[in-house]
């Protein structure tokens, strides 16, 4: 089959990096892909660093003017964010090749519905990270598959993980972190909250905060200031090759409002770092049967006497980290995911002669 991906973020987050896991996977099982992104951006760099075919456009106008030129080579068109499938929708009379949706939020949006609606049932395919996310579309009377994001192991390195906790001075503490972006979504004044809460009954760790700026970055920086964490909360922004850091980590927290899956807690999973979070949408499914610890959204003194027992109950941390290892190798392979998408696309990829 020939697949084309849909992807026009500008930055590099979680969903960035599953259509590239993505494009790997369904290249080692013999198909061809290509990708459409923004021209010069992190995406599509990398994925050009890797040999793969990429259709680099600017904008609304550069995205139509690429699928109509591009867009009958393919078997299918898989739209990895909902930008991208407003112009497949729009567009899809003229295209006539099956349309792929993958929804990987579990937000429920108020103005605009009509339209988004409008948008989900051009698409021959709803796919969600999950259950959380596909609640949304499902309670609408929609088919929604279940394809959970993918996660993949990679070495460390030793030399970055040096150079960050010399930079950040972590020596002979214990390092709590999360890596969310400082948003309202991610909530990271419930988590200053709780650092604060725990600090008063003990002080051999330091907490990381890693991500990049949002809109709740200054009532976070405000909070830390007035709570005297300077030296506590470190708030130490994006950080590339971010999975290297995990190997710095005693406890991974994760305080989101909402949540559809939750990549970075599968990191975690991954490098055997214990959990605690919230149980927001897809969290609670990830933490379920003793992964992680999860707490009530909102909920600062919950998530501080989360944290306190994962750094102090020995047999509980190995209980949590075994079971979730087994979980994430078992549940979230990139080569797991890639079948399920080959099998979804081969059910609506019927044969037919291109124009």
């Amino acid at each position: 089959m020939r697949i084309l991906q849909l992807n026009l973020e500008r930055g590099w987050r979680g969903g960035e990096r599953q259509v590239l896991l993505t494009l790997r996977e369904l290249r080692r099982a013999g198909h061809e892909t290509a990708l459409l992104a923004r021209r010069g951006g992190e995406l599509a760099q990398r994925a050009l660093a890797e040999g793969h075919t990429v259709h680099e456009c600017s904008g609304a106008a550069g995205l139509c003017a690429a699928l109509l030129r591009h867009g009958r080579a393919y078997d299918i068109l898989h739209a990895q964010t909902a930008n991208t499938l407003s112009w497949l929708a729009l567009l899809k009379g003229w295209l006539r090749r099956p349309v792929v949706f993958t929804r990987r939020t579990a937000f429920t949006k108020g103005g605009g519905m009509a339209r988004t609606i409008w948008k989900w049932r051009r698409a021959d395919a709803l796919v969600a990270i999950s259950q959380a996310a596909a609640a949304q579309p499902r309670s609408l009377g929609l088919a929604v598959s279940i394809i959970p994001s993918a996660v993949e192991a990679t070495p460390a390195n030793p030399a970055h993980c040096s150079e960050f906790a010399a930079r950040l001075d972590l020596r002979g503490r214990r390092v709590l972190a999360t890596a969310a972006a400082l948003t309202r979504e991610k909530d990271p004044c419930t988590l200053v909250r709780a650092v604060h809460e725990l600090g008063k009954s003990r002080d051999d760790f330091v907490f990381v905060h890693l991500g990049a700026e949002g809109d709740a970055a200054e009532p976070a920086r405000q909070l830390v200031a007035e709570l005297g964490l300077q030296d506590r909360y470190l708030l130490a922004g994006f950080e590339p090759a971010v999975e290297d850091l995990y190997a710095l980590m005693d406890v991974f927290v994760l305080s989101s409002r909402a949540e559809a899956l939750g990549t970075s807690v599968l990191d975690a999973f991954l490098r055997r770092v214990p959990v605690a979070a919230t149980n927001a949408g897809g969290l609670k499914e990830s933490l379920a049967d003793g992964r992680g610890l999860d707490c009530e959204v909102g909920d600062h003194m919950a998530l501080a006497h989360a944290m306190a027992r994962l750094l102090d109950d020995e047999a509980l941390r190995q209980s949590v980290i075994e079971k979730a290892y087994a979980y994430v190798v078992r549940e979230h392979g990139p080569a797991h995911m890639a079948e399920r998408y080959i099998e979804l696309y081969r059910g609506l990829a019927a044969p037919r002669s291109r124009p």
